[in-house]
């Protein structure tokens, strides 16, 4: 019987020694990660995971199927996350609009950004330029404030609706400069960037991947970029903030997990997304897109998010911006 009871104590020793470290950790992953992309393909949030799931899959030993679930500005893709089990085997890729901007527009959504998500790596950040017709009169950011503010309304602003990214960066700019303009509304981002090159609206502050061809063959002038400093990329393009101290608008993508997600499974993916975004061919690919790569862990993500919900959130409030 003694012997009988030291084996047993030594087999509880050791279960109690392990008990701490959850089986998922030792064993994760043991199947297929579904990626849930809350849009159509070629979105951004779609390449980005495309780009990045077959060099994780190589190194994980399972593969990251994206699972594309557009609808409702990405909120359908995220709902679908936040119900999702907190085993690591759903993640979803967010960004700025469909996470931050989206529950201060809409008077009902189907998650809490905080409550129901878990940060898990930051991809990329992708910057503001504001761009105008080169038949404009005013060649960089002051001259437009100061044209603006002697024609009040006069300006034409282009957006893709109330709500949406571009029209509250372009308030944001209107904010901290002190001018009017006049809004026009188009159904898509491609619909306003035909329309000033047309030269039937005056400016656009839109994501400069959405102009950088146009930029860079003349067709557009670019008065400056919405980052706190000059993108590295860019050094020629001065940004707004040297015109407006700190001015600074720029959007991002993420990778998110449904909140519950074990500790070691975010630290692992966070790790082997970092690993994919720094190889040379993913890292050179996207900043040929103009991204900014980020290869931080989860609470650098974390902070970016608070930061935004705060920043936008002002924003909203400070316009009087109705939720519909």
């Amino acid at each position: 019987m003694r012997g009988n009871a030291a084996t047993y104590l030594l087999a509880l020793v050791a279960t109690l020694s392990t008990a701490g470290t959850p089986v998922c950790a030792q064993t994760y992953p043991a199947k297929t990660i579904r990626v849930l992309v809350p849009a159509a393909p070629g979105d951004s949030c779609d390449t980005l995971t495309r780009l990045i799931g077959p060099k994780m899959s190589e190194r994980l030993g399972q593969q990251l199927v994206v699972d594309n679930r557009p609808g409702a500005g990405g909120q359908l893709g995220l709902q679908l996350t936040a119900q999702s089990p907190a085993d690591g085997y759903t993640i979803a890729c967010g960004q700025g609009g469909n996470m931050v901007l989206a529950p201060l527009v809409n008077a009902k959504v189907p998650y809490d950004t905080l409550k129901d998500f878990i940060p898990v790596a930051a991809l990329v950040s992708n910057f503001p330029a504001l761009v105008v017709h080169p038949s404009v009169p005013f060649r960089n950011t002051r001259d437009l404030i100061v044209y603006a503010k002697a024609n009040p309304g006069k300006l034409t602003f282009g957006t893709n609706g109330e709500g949406a990214f571009i029209h509250f960066s372009t308030e944001l700019l209107r904010l901290h400069a002190g001018f009017t303009y006049l809004h026009v509304p188009y159904k898509s981002v491609q619909a306003i960037v035909t329309e000033i090159m047309g030269g039937r609206i005056d400016a656009l502050f839109t994501s400069f991947i959405n102009v950088q061809p146009h930029v860079l063959a003349g067709r557009l002038r670019l008065l400056g970029v919405g980052r706190a400093t000059r993108a590295p990329n860019y050094p020629d393009f001065p940004a707004i903030s040297e015109t407006l101290p700190g001015f600074e608008a720029s959007g991002w993508f993420g990778i998110i997990a449904p909140a519950g997600t074990p500790r070691e499974v975010v630290l692992l993916l966070n790790r082997e997304i970092n690993r994919a975004l720094a190889l040379p061919e993913v890292r050179e690919k996207l900043i040929s897109f103009a991204l900014e790569v980020h290869t931080e862990p989860p609470e650098y993500f974390d902070k970016i998010l608070r930061r935004d919900i705060e920043k936008w959130g002002k924003l909203a409030r400070d316009i009087s911006f109705k939720p519909r």
